[in-house]
């Protein structure tokens, strides 16, 4: 049932059961809340852009499946299923700062809790006259290239930037102009540290492309994007935009009913990350870095089962990046004034749709194309917010 309030706000009534959207199956942990609820501080639209927020990945659910909580979303744009809500924004919207609202409920009207965002919205024709260039940093996800494809396409429509891609990755049915720095299996830490000798040109998966052999022999590699920049990205200079999607390799394999070998984890991947955004920071000084919040799995517990047997579990991955992506937003969150953001990149993701039946944490090509629409619809808030100054 929709119907507007007397304060103009759309209530959505979602009386639904979310076995459908990836929320079954979960069996009660000890200690946990009934739900827990995560969004980020913003999320980011464009006219002709479809954007959404699953449900299914901002709550967190343990009670039995045959208690299902329900929803009501408050927003004065957009509209709700019993999955997601959804906004087509119209052009008039442009520049909007649109509040939104979830709030859950158990069967019985029990508050569970709720969580808010701010939705902004983007000219579609944000940037239309700068040059671009764009470094994107990633693991399998990104060395797979569907994603940085769809950016692409995104990027060629009216009305955008003329942009260009660094990287010496160009792997699989490449578009023209399309580069990046994917790696599948990798981390931060690998990025800022793997060097392989007998491997040091670049382009090779044995070490870093932004590492380079030592001035004495014996000695450790250096990290150095400067030199990356003039001889291996591609453009001789420091990207405008870079967009980094890592996280999955740092924090996949501790156990989940061990919180603390979680929360190590966690601390571990930002220590590596920290030291690596200093040293992009360093060599250039003017970029906008976004970070992509880490991508939930695969709705289906026969996907993890195809591709782990039972070592690693969807229920188990799912509290992992569920706590993941909660400490991203508080250590990353409202370092603007550091010309750093975070990317919404989970929100939008359909963990059924977007997903083939027998992988776990590879999308297809529809749920590529849902993280390329989080990632352009960023690139164009930043570009608008460099032409309002």
């Amino acid at each position: 049932m929709i119907s507007k309030s007397p304060a103009g706000f759309l209530l959505v009534l979602l009386a639904a059961s979310l076995v459908g959207a990836g929320l079954h199956a979960q069996q009660p942990v000890p200690g946990e809340a009934d739900i827990q609820l995560t969004l980020p501080p913003e999320i980011y639209a464009v006219p002709g852009v479809p954007m959404t927020i699953d449900f299914a990945n901002v709550a967190l659910v343990a009670p039995d499946q045959s208690a299902p909580p329900r929803f009501v979303v408050k927003c004065d744009s957009g509209a709700a299923n019993e999955t997601r809500w959804t906004l087509d924004a119209r052009p008039e919207q442009a520049g909007a700062r649109i509040p939104l609202e979830i709030e859950a409920f158990d069967p019985g009207g029990r508050g569970l809790g709720s969580v808010r965002t701010t939705v902004r919205v983007a000219p579609a024709d944000a940037g239309k006259n700068r040059d671009v260039s764009l470094l994107i940093i990633g693991d399998s996800l990104t060395a797979a290239t569907i994603y940085p494809n769809e950016i692409a396409k995104l990027l060629n429509r009216p009305g955008n930037p003329a942009w260009r891609m660094l990287g010496t990755q160009k792997r699989g049915e490449t578009l023209p102009g399309v580069a990046h720095e994917g790696y599948g299996g990798w981390t931060w830490k690998r990025f800022r540290t793997q060097f392989d000798p007998a491997m040091p040109e670049p382009g090779k998966t044995g070490g870093s492309p932004f590492l380079f052999a030592p001035d004495t022999p014996g000695d450790a590699a250096n990290l150095d994007l400067s030199r990356y920049f003039a001889e291996r990205g591609g453009t001789g200079a420091p990207p405008t935009h870079v967009v980094i999607m890592l996280g999955i390799n740092d924090c996949f394999h501790p156990n989940p009913d061990e919180p603390a070998a979680v929360e190590a984890k966690i601390d571990e991947m930002f220590v590596e990350a920290e030291a690596f955004l200093a040293a992009l920071r360093r060599a250039a000084p003017e970029a906008e870095i976004g970070l992509c919040l880490t991508t939930p799995g695969n709705a289906r517990d026969a996907a993890f089962a195809a591709n782990y047997k039972d070592r690693y579990t969807r229920w188990g991955w799912r509290r992992i990046q569920h706590r993941l992506v909660k400490r991203q937003i508080a250590r990353f969150a409202g370092r603007e004034p550091e010309r750093l953001f975070v990317i919404p990149a989970e929100t939008h993701l359909d963990v059924v749709a977007g997903y083939p039946e027998n992988n776990a944490v590879h999308p297809n090509t529809e749920g590529y194309a849902q993280i390329a629409a989080s990632i352009y619809s960023w690139l164009k808030w930043r570009l608008a917010a460099v032409e309002e100054k």
